[in-house]
């Protein structure tokens, strides 16, 4: 059974750090793409970052590029996401998913399995 498991989420003043983790199970991530998503309050849900399976190539959409950095450790079975240089705009609940492949892709009806969130908040 798949499942994706986040944590880290929490309040940080801007400009501050946080690391996010997505904790992944019934599953090898060399096999999939991992993507983070978020979704701010009557927002839709977009795309942040995203890793391919077996290349592990990185991708990200213009507004975190150069703050945020993804990366896994497959010993763990756990994909990251580094944020730093936070901003208030950043905040939304943060999830993780997952699709088979090697395609990189924002698309979230592309994802078939995703975790349950984790809140960030970046106030002062």
């Amino acid at each position: 059974q798949v499942q994706l498991v986040e944590s880290g989420g929490g309040l940080v003043q801007p400009g501050g750090s946080l690391r996010l983790s997505c904790a992944a199970a019934g599953f090898t991530l060399d096999y999939y793409t991992i993507g983070w998503f978020r979704q701010a309050p009557g927002k839709e849900r977009e795309g942040v970052s995203c890793m391919t399976g077996r290349a592990g190539r990185q991708y990200y959409v213009d507004s975190v590029q150069g703050r945020f950095t993804i990366s896994r450790d497959n010993a763990k079975n756990t994909v990251y996401l580094q944020m730093n240089s936070l901003k208030p705009e950043d905040t939304a609940v943060y999830y993780c998913a997952a699709r088979t492949g090697d395609i990189a892709t924002f698309t979230s009806t592309l994802y078939k399995h995703w975790g349950q969130g984790t809140q960030v908040t970046v106030s002062s």
